[in-house]
């Protein structure tokens, strides 16, 4: 069967290219007797960032935690990426059957086969690099603090109303502040200036991290069809990275219609199957729910599933943890190994139907119209909402966790009104009528100059997009901050006010 006769659009060879947006230097001869390969350089480039580095101080969960034994954003990095490795063998080393040794033999090409895992595990590592501090919740902040300014009509731009100068685009990229927008925009850096350290990777790694190949005007909402529109993926700013990635790996399908790389669907069911989990067992750790509440609570949604075999399997899954906890539950210490075990088994299920999804859908995956989670219509999809639903039961409505995203909410706010409202005349002054304060200058004086050259070699003549830049920057200075830079830079701010 041919290419054209089963429908496949996208190719392996060009989805996992090895260009890169700025050519790398040429080794010497001298390493060519010990050759490494692109993928094994992109990994090495990640893991000696210092945008990865940071993740160490990041929420995932909890925002400013003080306990060491409760995930990090790092630490659920490593976990995505080796449950992205291990989803990336799986469905490169499945055993032959009739019925799709014809519909997958590029995958088993040793070639191919080599470098899916190895992609997987640098997406893995990558996916949450965007993030700001104080996790998920900050990108809700950020986005909020420059929906309430556009309100203003006091926050001008040289007699202007700011929300009037601003494209809808661009607005909508400030209110819309997305951590997977904002990896893409760290991973094109590398193309802002003429030398540079910045990470610089494989086009195939980069585009499979882009879970959501859409801008900010084209996003739907959580409950469209097309999974592809729930969030954006990257902003005007990267728009030509952006193309230039897309038609490179050849998920740039036509104008306007730019189909996920396949491996991001495998990359998203291990972010799901890593937070749905382990968040979940620090949860546990925290006491913020007992098992006893927890079985009770498992075993109350399983009347809901309609679906008879799924109900059937998350009913064994449940019946599996209740006999680990007759076997070994006796103390509290027991109870958490044997919930800790369960979590690895749940993990396995949750893996097994991914990549029996990724088979069953490939031809779609391949084509660009399967816009759906792996996971949606196997047998434990339910299951894992259901731990999905026990995090919001238990953890995200807690009144520690409350508090302390409050107290996030507000360094954050404190920070952007502190250093967006200071940019906008950096660079844009006139003398004697549109001036930087003192206060102001010292402001701009505390970011980074990488983020001003950023800045200076992608303005243009056009006033509103540099004002919009300018915003950015504030942005990339803010959310690459850890939680404990932005809560000891609000501090020193603000001990005199």
């Amino acid at each position: 069967m041919h290419e054209s006769e089963r429908g496949i659009i996208m190719e392996w060879e060009k989805l996992l290219s090895n260009e890169t947006l700025v050519r790398r230097e040429t080794q010497s001869s001298y390493f060519a007797k010990y050759p490494i390969g692109d993928l094994e350089k992109d990994y090495k480039a990640i893991i000696s960032s210092a945008a990865f580095r940071r993740l160490q101080d990041k929420t995932q969960v909890f925002p400013l935690d003080k306990s060491d034994f409760v995930r990090t954003r790092l630490t659920h990095s490593l976990e995505v990426s080796t449950i992205a490795r291990q989803l990336g063998i799986m469905v490169t080393k499945k055993k032959e059957e009739q019925r799709d040794s014809s519909l997958t033999r590029e995958m088993k090409d040793e070639k191919i086969a080599n470098k899916i895992p190895s992609a997987l595990s640098c997406a893995g590592l990558l996916h949450d690099i965007g993030n700001p501090p104080f996790g998920h919740f900050g990108e809700v902040v950020i986005g909020e603090w420059y929906e309430k300014e556009f309100k203003k009509s006091a926050f001008q731009y040289k007699g202007r109303e700011i929300s009037q100068l601003l494209s809808d685009r661009m607005k909508k990229d400030l209110c819309n502040f997305e951590g997977n927008a904002q990896a893409l925009r760290i991973l094109s850096r590398i193309r802002n200036k003429a030398v540079s350290h910045e990470i610089n990777l494989t086009s195939g790694v980069i585009s499979a991290l882009i879970k959501y190949p859409t801008d900010s005007v084209s996003v739907g909402s959580h409950g469209d069809s097309d999974i592809r529109k729930h969030k954006l993926g990257y902003y005007l700013a990267e728009e030509k990275s952006f193309k230039e990635i897309s038609q490179e790996t050849g998920t740039w399908l036509a104008e306007g219609n730019v189909a996920r790389h396949p491996l991001a669907f495998l990359m998203e069911a291990a972010d799901d199957i890593a937070y749905s989990t382990a968040d979940l067992e620090d949860a546990y750790k925290k006491k913020l729910f007992t098992m006893e509440e927890f079985t009770a609570f498992f075993r109350s949604r399983l009347d809901g599933i309609v679906d008879a075999r799924m109900m059937d399997k998350s009913q064994k899954l449940l019946d599996d943890l209740e006999s680990r906890i007759v076997k070994d539950g006796k103390t509290a210490e027991g109870k958490l190994i044997a919930f800790q075990n369960w979590m690895d088994f749940a993990r396995s299920w949750f893996m097994y139907c991914a990549a029996y999804s990724f088979y069953e859908n490939y031809e779609q995956i391949m084509n660009g119209t399967f816009n759906r989670e792996l996971l949606e219509g196997t047998f434990h999809e339910q299951s894992m909402k259901i731990l999905k639903d026990a995090m919001k039961e238990y953890v995200y409505g807690d009144a520690e966790i409350v508090k302390l995203e409050l107290a996030a909410k507000k360094i954050i706010f404190s920070l952007l009104d502190d250093f967006a409202h200071a940019v906008i005349y950096w660079e844009a002054e006139e003398k004697g009528k549109y001036e930087l304060s003192k206060a102001d200058r010292k402001l701009c004086g505390l970011i980074p100059d990488n983020f001003k050259e950023d800045y200076k070699n992608a303005r243009t003549g056009d006033e509103g997009y540099n004002l919009y830049l300018r915003f950015m920057m504030v942005n990339d200075f803010i959310s690459g901050m850890t939680d404990s830079y932005a809560k000891n830079l609000y501090q020193e701010l603000n001990a005199y006010k």
